[in-house]
């Protein structure tokens, strides 16, 4: 028996392999299928089963692509309602995979239909358990995101709270927990950078599994502090559960080459969004009028989910070189499947091209210093999330979270500069490019807070001043 976790860092998310006697199944699976095609090839293996441990709504799972190439059922706990086929097993049903037996436990909380697998030996010993979104390490789904007229967030908990005492905390301290998500993931709270455990450890350690909790105790935790969740959630937990383009045909769409002239030519005539994917600071020195900056390199799909509110947006790519196809899958990966192709040549073909350029002032912590001591009006807006903020931050300085900005544009005034920063520089260009774009005046802080707290030359505090623009 083999059980492989594939852990992918920018989604935060874990897909599972698990094989016994040449039968494989796979849990959770992302939206690129080859991978595990080609890795039970490699094994001499065959792909039995699909199984989804619920509708997801922070990425588009695989399950129906790679059921259509490999003939495996894709398989749902109870109350799944798909647009595909797919069987919908019941409470309890066992599914048997070469010499083990993969059980279902249905765990309703996270959503209705949510489902933990419980991987049962060949000696009849509970090894492993695939717990979805209900159960992470160090801290549990959210129950606020299948709301609906007849069920609130505190119903969900409700639900959660039972599953979790009676089918999952009942199981013994040596199972393996595989949770779908770790940290970074908006599907929880504050889960942990480990992404498996003990059962024992979590019940020891996580606070949602307290034995002497009430449930109304559990209901009030888990949903304090649930901030709202992104935009493309609803819209993704739409294509998992009824369908989507191949993935075949979102990369023979997306990976289209353009000369600067076709490229233009496609964002005037069609109102794409002109997405540069470059380092940050890359971008800030020169990048094609109105194009906004999400690096490649940082919690990319995320936040492209969170600030581009349509999935059916047509988008143009301008990526480094040798990056267009992993953009394009990243972007699919979260139900972006409108990319019409890229920059042939990227950033520089067009500079060559002799094309418009703009760029954005980016300057130090230690000049942002000197601006605010000398200058009487200046416009600082940090954009990290209110947590980091309320830590700490610069005295007299507004927060303006960009998971918000396209919300919270209408406070900002067009007539005034606004110099931005976030943590570490990422945050910040991508609020800027944003702004920008929009016909603002920006100044980017390099570095971020973390510059700024390292030059020693700011006041800062810890009180969090209403958040009222001047």
């Amino acid at each position: 028996m083999k059980i492989e976790q594939i852990y992918t860092g920018c989604l935060a998310q874990g897909a599972y392999y698990i094989e016994s006697e040449g039968e494989v199944a796979i849990v959770d699976p992302l939206r690129e299928v080859e991978p595990y095609i080609e890795k039970a090839k490699k094994e001499n293996a065959k792909i039995k089963y699909v199984f989804e441990t619920h509708f997801h709504a922070d990425f588009v799972s695989g399950h129906i692509d790679l059921s259509q190439k490999t003939g495996a059922p894709i398989i749902y706990g109870p109350n799944a309602v798909t647009g595909f086929d797919a069987h919908v097993a019941k409470d309890n049903e066992e599914f048997k995979l070469g010499k083990v037996t993969i059980k279902v436990l249905h765990t309703p909380g996270h959503t209705m239909e949510s489902t933990c697998f419980l991987l049962i030996d060949e000696n009849g010993k509970e090894k492993a358990l695939f717990s979805g979104d209900t159960l992470f390490i160090g801290d549990v789904g959210r129950p606020d995101l299948a709301q609906k007229s007849d069920l609130t967030m505190e119903d969900l908990a409700g639900y959660l709270f039972d599953s979790l005492r009676n089918k999952i905390m009942t199981l013994p301290d040596d199972v393996v927990v595989y949770p779908a998500h770790g940290a970074g993931s908006a599907c929880g709270k504050n889960m942990s950078k480990e992404t498996t455990d003990l059962l024992g450890n979590q019940k020891r350690i996580n606070y949602a599994l307290r034995a002497d909790m009430t449930k109304e105790e559990f209901i009030k935790e888990v949903t304090d502090g649930l901030t709202k969740p992104p935009q493309y959630f609803p819209q993704n937990v739409m294509m998992n559960k009824q369908g989507y383009d191949s993935i075949d045909m979102v990369m023979e769409r997306g990976a289209q080459a353009l000369s600067p002239i076709a490229f233009e030519a496609a964002a005037n005539e069609t109102g794409a969004v002109v997405l540069d994917t470059r380092n940050p600071q890359d971008f800030a020195k020169g990048f094609v009028p109105n194009s906004i900056n999400i690096g490649l390199n940082g919690q990319f799909a995320p936040w492209v989910g969170a600030l581009i509110p349509d999935l059916k947006q047509e988008i143009l790519l301008i990526t480094e070189e040798g990056k267009e196809e992993e953009t394009v899958i990243r972007l699919a990966r979260v139900g972006y499947d409108h990319t019409l192709g890229y920059l042939k040549g990227g950033f520089e073909a067009w500079k060559e091209s002799g094309a418009e350029v703009d760029n954005i002032e980016s300057i130090s912590a230690e000049e942002l210093a000197t601006r605010m001591k000398s200058e009487e009006d200046i416009n600082v807006l940090d954009v990290r999330k209110p947590g980091e903020y309320t830590a700490e931050h610069i005295e007299d300085v507004n927060n303006f979270p960009l998971d918000y900005i396209n919300d919270k544009m209408s406070e900002l005034d067009r007539e005034k500069t606004y110099t931005i920063h976030c943590a570490g520089g990422y945050r910040s260009m991508i609020a800027s490019s944003i702004l920008k774009a929009r016909g603002f005046d920006v100044v980017d802080v390099a570095g971020g807070y973390g510059a700024i707290k390292k030059s020693e030359l700011f006041k800062t505090t810890d009180y969090v001043c209403p958040s009222t623009l001047k």
